[in-house]
């Protein structure tokens, strides 16, 4: 070949290492501070009331984080020694619920002054009740410092005892023990059984708003309110409220948060309100009890003002911080980015400012939801069920994360590029040019024969001379449809020849593998064109002055489609392909990683052949023998001109089946050379990042599909066993609502900067992209599963689809689409739509049926506006113009 160079680029010279080390420093110096900011802002103090008197009482029980009385682990004497020690300092009256149930704790009481309210429990088991209500009355009698006695609690509220069988074991109490005794229930039951104050000496009350869905702000003021209905309504009695308190955390209920800003509210406020009025109240209650989780649910575990561990959830005093351990974890989030923002900031400074900010941003990010995670453990009482839930969530979450950052890298390099390092032009080869030979093969099976002759004729006009063309026609039955076309190439001179192989093995791979035999041995460059499509007359002339390099392997134009504006489906489908090309390409040429492509390739037969052929064994024969040529140490280009225009899938169900190949064959990839990607091999590292992370997103996918499946499993036991399965919480949905978010905003941003298309064609290409997740996982899946594929052709006929194909294309996206939207109508027909969790939950189910709605509604739009039949000549087109010259204008 000529010695023929393409045109130097002009590419602004990067910054110095000096100026790049200033400048990281400058970024990370910056991100760390808009971190802290927002750990900041997140957690900005709270101006609450003040307390600093005693407490009139809290309710007590003595179970410590891990003991549980329905299973037999009660606390020694000497964790409830050590606990009363601490109470001893907050009050001096307590409550208890069970006499039975640690009944050492009364005398210890006694040890430190404290004075107890004895409970007594009962419920439905007849033996059980007698046994407590006699060992009241023998505590009543024995310890002095028990000043009454509380016979049940709630169990009129749980439906556990009626209203006259509770009012025989008061009566009963009464008669022996000589201590006021009342019952413990909330505010209406008082109010709707009279006549259970009669048989009381004092009433005892709960005022939980929380549960009544009442806003912690008014909270306050209703259960005051509540206080002094019951006043009114039983003058003659003494009221004393059993309990009254607020969730550190828990499920919302109507307008009421469980956080530990809204207890530390509720109590302060309920605190300093009642100063001065000589209440006869127990707060709810000391230290939390992470065993009431089974039979109260999540929040049933957070209502004490001391964690189960006995450290103080917030001070009666002062200004109120949220997360008191925000700034630990602002600094360990900013020291675990710092390296990374660091390093990447210098190894691309080539990248302008504000891409270097954005993606130092996304890594600051990504550290942060790390650190929020990590913490979640040390935050909550987790049950089995909860580490089930987490140890699920926290792989998808990670893979979240990496994706994001893989989009966000991306992002920013396309974005904010200053001049690609590695961009090729076309260089047409001058008329005086010596002209390598070059031979075509082109492919086909059972294609329309139509079409393959516009192919044909389409390379009969090459504006090049030296170069033949091959048809290999591989497993066609029909004898309509390859006899025309060599009876049309016999019509085209010497340069063409035609072979029809009626079985023949290995795929299009096989057919190429053929043609290579056949191949002239002046050949010195091997071109591949898909039978649909209509090549540019320039192809050859502007593309093969590259193989003067002896390093270079391919030389790959982009795909690109014609005949595709009068089609709603076509037109989603062109864009959709059209983005990799303009975005995906670049951002992997700039390390010489790209994805070869079974058209408008020029691969150089020497390294072709010495690499082995086309590889019969997989089917993405292209991709998988770029990757082969990186790993002997070629370079590959890609020239982002379009030299030929071929044809979208015809409907939906070629449209997935392509793609189902494609993510078949790049899991047959992965697996083939998953030593070389990660083991000792010539790959670069950039090389190793990108068939990486290059289908992080069809993994997500396969993730996608195995969150629905996994969330219907876990909706369907949260509606009929929401003990056993609760909601996610919120924490775990966040990063998934935001990741969702994200990526919503990220593609089609970068999309419109890219692809010359409207705002209309990147919705309909976004929405074509989503149709396909269905289709993408099950090729990943399969593709790991099962060692070899079926190469099935693409149609891409001049015809309609079938009517009602539609239906069976998008049949299993059909039913997962139903199953999610069943699935959000039921938890929010089952929670309600003021439960927060129910609703991100909810709002999850229904993204997750994005995909399967956008799969059934493509399908439909493929079938119902497939538009006007193919025409059998392309559209007119001009010459593109080179490169260089749209760099000028634009």
């Amino acid at each position: 070949m000529n010695p023929v160079h393409a045109p130097a680029v002009p590419r602004p010279r990067a910054p110095s290492l000096l100026a790049a080390a200033l400048s990281a420093l400058s970024i990370a110096a910056l991100v760390a501070t808009l971190n802290f900011g927002a750990w900041s802002w997140l957690n900005r103090p709270l101006e609450l009331p003040d307390w600093d008197g005693p407490v009139a009482g809290v309710a007590y029980s003595g179970f410590q984080r891990d003991q549980d009385p329905t299973r037999g682990r009660f606390p020694t004497e000497d964790e409830l020694a050590a606990d009363l020690t601490r109470i001893a300092d907050v009050t001096g009256r307590i409550r208890t619920y069970s006499a039975i149930e640690n009944a050492g704790a009364v005398a210890l009481a006694r040890d430190q002054g404290i004075r107890v309210t004895l409970g007594a429990w009962l419920d439905r088991r007849t033996d059980n009740n007698d046994i407590e209500v006699g060992a009241a009355v023998w505590a009543a009698r024995d310890n002095p410092n028990v000043e009454r006695i509380v016979v049940g609690n709630e169990a009129v509220l749980r439906r556990d005892l009626t209203v006259d069988e509770l009012i025989a074991y008061l009566k009963r109490v009464k008669r022996f023990a000589k201590k006021p005794v009342s019952t413990a229930e909330p505010w209406h039951v008082w109010l709707r059984y009279p006549e259970l104050a009669r048989h009381v000496d004092f009433i005892t009350v709960h005022l939980l708003p929380y549960w009544e869905g009442v806003p912690a702000a008014h909270a306050v003021d209703y259960a005051l309110a509540r206080y002094e209905e019951l006043k009114r309504a039983f003058p003659k009695k003494r009221v004393v409220i059993g309990e009254i308190g607020w969730p550190s955390r828990g499920d919302r209920v109507g307008g009421a948060i469980a956080s530990p800003a809204e207890q530390a509210r509720f109590v302060r406020e309920f605190l300093a309100r009642t100063a001065g009025e000589h209440l006869d109240y127990y707060l709810m209650e000391m230290f939390d009890q992470p065993w009431k989780q089974s039979a109260e649910g999540r929040t049933g575990a957070y209502w004490g003002i001391a964690h189960a561990d006995r450290t103080p959830k917030f001070a009666f005093a002062g200004p109120f911080e949220p997360d008191p351990a925000w700034r630990q974890k602002a600094l360990a989030a900013a020291l675990i980015a710092a390296p990374f923002i660091l390093w990447f900031a210098v190894a691309f400074r080539r990248l302008r400012f504000a891409g270097l900010i954005v993606f130092g941003a996304f890594v600051q990010i990504v550290a942060a939801t790390l650190v929020w995670l990590a913490a979640i453990p040390l935050e909550f009482y987790m049950r089995p069920i909860d580490w089930v839930a987490f140890a699920t969530l926290l792989p998808g979450a990670a893979a979240m994360l990496a994706v994001l950052l893989v989009n966000a890298f991306e992002f920013a390099e396309v974005r904010w590029h200053r001049a690609w390092r590695r961009e090729f032009l076309p260089v047409t080869l001058l008329p005086s040019a010596r002209e390598p030979f070059i031979s075509i093969h082109l492919p086909a099976c059972s294609e329309p024969p139509e079409m393959v002759i516009l192919t044909l004729d389409s390379l009969a006009r090459l504006d090049y001379s030296n170069f033949e063309v091959i048809v290999v026609d591989n497993n066609t039955a029909d004898e309509r449809l390859w006899k025309p076309v060599e009876a049309h190439v016999a019509t085209l001179g010497p340069r063409f020849r035609f072979f029809h192989l009626p079985q023949w093995p290995g795929f299009k791979a096989g057919a190429l593998n053929f043609a290579l035999g056949q191949t002239d041995p002046r050949a010195e460059a091997i071109g591949v064109v898909d039978a649909d499509y209509a090549v540019d007359p320039q192809w050859l002339r502007r593309l093969v002055a590259h193989f003067s390099d002896a390093d270079v392997a391919v030389v790959q134009a982009p795909q690109a489609h014609r005949d595709f504006e009068s089609s709603p489906f076509r037109r989603m489908a062109n864009w959709e392909f059209d983005g990799f090309f303009r975005i995906g390409m670049h951002h992997r040429n700039e390390r010489n990683a790209i994805i070869q492509h079974g058209t408008m390739t020029l691969v150089r037969r020497q390294a072709l052949e010495r690499a082995g052929g086309w590889a019969e064994w997989c089917i993405c024969e292209d991709a998988e023998l770029g990757l082969r040529l990186m790993k002997a140490g070629h370079d590959v280009r890609y020239v982002d001109e379009v030299l030929g225009r071929g044809l979208t899938p015809t409907d939906f169900k070629a449209f997935k089946s392509q793609r189902f190949r494609w993510a078949f064959g790049a899991m047959q990839i992965l697996k083939a050379h998953a030593r070389a990607l990660v083991g000792r091999s010539a790959l670069t590292a950039g090389q190793r990042y990108h068939f990486l992370t290059g289908w992080f997103s069809w993994f997500a996918d396969a993730l996608h599909l195995v969150f629905a499946a996994a969330a219907l499993a876990w909706t369907i036991g949260a509606i009929a066993a929401p003990h056993l399965f609760p909601l996610p919480l919120d924490l775990y949905l966040v990063p998934v609502v935001a990741f969702l978010f994200t990526r919503t905003v990220l593609g089609p941003a970068l999309y419109r900067a890219r692809v010359r298309c409207s705002w209309a064609d990147v919705a309909g290409a976004s929405a074509a992209s989503m149709a396909l997740s269905h289709a993408i996982a099950r090729g990943v899946f399969e593709g790991l599963w099962r060692r070899t594929g079926e190469f099935k052709r693409t149609a891409k006929g001049t015809g309609r689809a079938p009517r009602f194909a539609w239906l069976a294309a998008a049949r299993e996206e059909a039913l997962l689409l139903v199953a999610l939207v069943l699935a959000t109508s039921a938890v929010v027909w089952r929670f309600g739509a003021d439960h927060t969790e129910a609703m991100l939950w909810a709002f999850v189910l229904a993204a997750q049926s994005l995909p399967y709605a956008a799969s059934v509604a493509t399908a439909w739009i493929a079938a119902r506006g497939a538009g006007p039949e193919r025409s059998a000549q392309p559209a007119p087109r001009p010459v593109p113009a080179p490169a260089s010259e749209l760099r000028a204008a634009a």
